[in-house]
């Protein structure tokens, strides 16, 4: 047999493929468990938004219903990537593990909000719930400016809404 008829495929190069498939395959895997939190969000959502939600007294600042779609689907798709690229951090980034596990965290509060404020019609659960969600990812973002600039960038959208949330929750509060 000639060497030269011999693939030239090194084992360096199939890790390679390996390793983006893998990334591939862990960024789809993200973007679903964002978007199944959504899912599960909007099935409290709607049991509120029909009947309860237009009868609340709410600031004249609100947005329109039809924004909320739209917006939280951007920013779930962002809060994916930012899992994403901090999660392809080299392992032993200083970083890496805290914004790991604040991420998780963040996420567990975020789908808790809409069954805490829709589901159970309670602009008070909604606070105990958004309060510390502001918390945890405005404490995200000076660790992804340090580990990763684009993930901080693309985590700006998601603080600044849930700041704004967080006082429209606090606006409707106070209101009813």
């Amino acid at each position: 047999m000639n060497p030269s008829s011999v693939s030239t495929s090194s084992p360096a190069s199939a890790k390679s493929r390996s390793g983006a498939a893998r990334s591939v395959l862990v960024l789809i895997g993200l973007l679903a468990l964002v978007f199944a939190v959504a899912a599960l969000g909007g099935l409290a959502t709607s049991a509120g938004t029909a009947e309860w939600y237009p009868t609340l007294n709410k600031p004249g600042w609100t947005p329109p219903s039809w924004l909320f779609g739209p917006v939280w689907t951007l920013l779930y798709a962002f809060m994916a990537l930012v899992a994403w690229r901090v999660w392809r951090l080299p392992a032993g980034h200083v970083e890496r593990a805290p914004l790991l596990r604040r991420w998780w965290i963040q996420l567990a509060l975020n789908g808790a909000w809409s069954w805490a404020f829709f589901y159970f019609r309670s602009p008070a659960a909604g606070l105990a719930v958004i309060a510390p969600l502001l918390l945890v990812i405005a404490s995200m973002q000076p660790r992804l400016a340090r580990a990763d600039r684009p993930s901080a960038l693309l985590w700006t959208p998601y603080v600044l809404w849930v700041a704004f949330a967080s006082c429209l929750n606090l606006a409707i509060w106070n209101r009813n």
